[in-house]
């Protein structure tokens, strides 16, 4: 999949599914390309993964119909130049409080005069120069940008970070939004049902995407029926920790 491709399919309101990869490994993020998902983030907030280990998640997933997204540590621009440098379909910037700040992570991912991204050549997201006029031309109609929707203030600015022009989805981070609600993981606490609401209506009203975190797939079709469209489930580490206590707990009963 290419990353026009991804990022007109979330406007569009196509249910995509993606998964979390926060271990770093090159060979899970290769099974994720050849899994089907719609798209994979490369957590380099909280995951456990270098930027030298990102750069081969992203050679694994290269030529797979999973668009690789990557989730920056902050929102600093020099984090988009080296992103969107290493070939990221999209980015997904943790904790945009405010229309500034949305407005801020789509200028650093565009190239002037639609941003102020920094320009380099020689870079795998431009082919080592071969699709530089390219990318230099169209990048700002291609690259997903999603904002995380993660505090009380987000929420209540979220109309406000709908509107900027750029950016595509607004995604729920569930831990952070209800620790910082005070709720922490009363996913089913009223106040908490009302903000994620909040955030599909204000996606739906200015034809944005809305996203969010689930952790199992009985998660799909309940956030589908909210209004979520860009869905992740679960992360790679914790599909492998759930197979091996799987393995574990069947052999505990095999030998009562």
């Amino acid at each position: 999949m290419n990353e026009i491709t991804i990022r007109k399919r979330a406007l569009q309101g196509g249910k995509l599914l993606g998964s979390f990869l926060n271990s770093g490994s090159a060979i899970l993020a290769e099974l994720a390309g050849r899994s089907g998902l719609d798209w994979a983030l490369l957590d380099m907030e909280h995951g456990s993964g270098s930027w030298g280990m990102l750069t081969h998640q992203l050679i694994a997933l290269e030529g797979s119909n999973t668009a690789p997204v990557i989730r920056l540590p902050s929102n600093q621009a020099d984090y988009f130049k080296r992103a969107l440098d290493l070939g990221a379909n999209g980015l997904m910037v943790p904790n945009v409080n405010t229309a500034d700040e949305a407005r801020a992570a789509v200028s650093y991912s565009r190239y002037p005069p639609h941003g102020t991204r920094g320009v380099a050549l020689m870079n795998r997201g431009a082919h080592y120069g071969a699709k530089f006029n390219e990318r230099l031309e169209s990048s700002h109609e291609s690259t997903l940008i999603i904002a995380q929707i993660e505090s009380p203030a987000a929420i209540e600015n979220v109309e406000e970070i709908a509107a900027v022009d750029g950016v595509d989805v607004l995604f729920v981070g569930p831990m952070d939004l209800s620790i910082c609600m005070g709720i922490p993981q009363q996913f089913d606490h009223p106040d908490y049902i009302a903000a994620t609401e909040k955030v599909v209506e204000a996606a739906k009203k200015y034809n944005k995407a809305s996203g969010i975190l689930g952790f199992a797939s009985p998660d799909i079709a309940k956030f589908h029926a909210k209004g979520f469209s860009f869905l992740a489930v679960g992360s790679d580490g914790g599909m492998v920790a759930a197979g091996m206590k799987e393995l574990v707990t069947a052999n505990q009963e095999a030998v009562q």
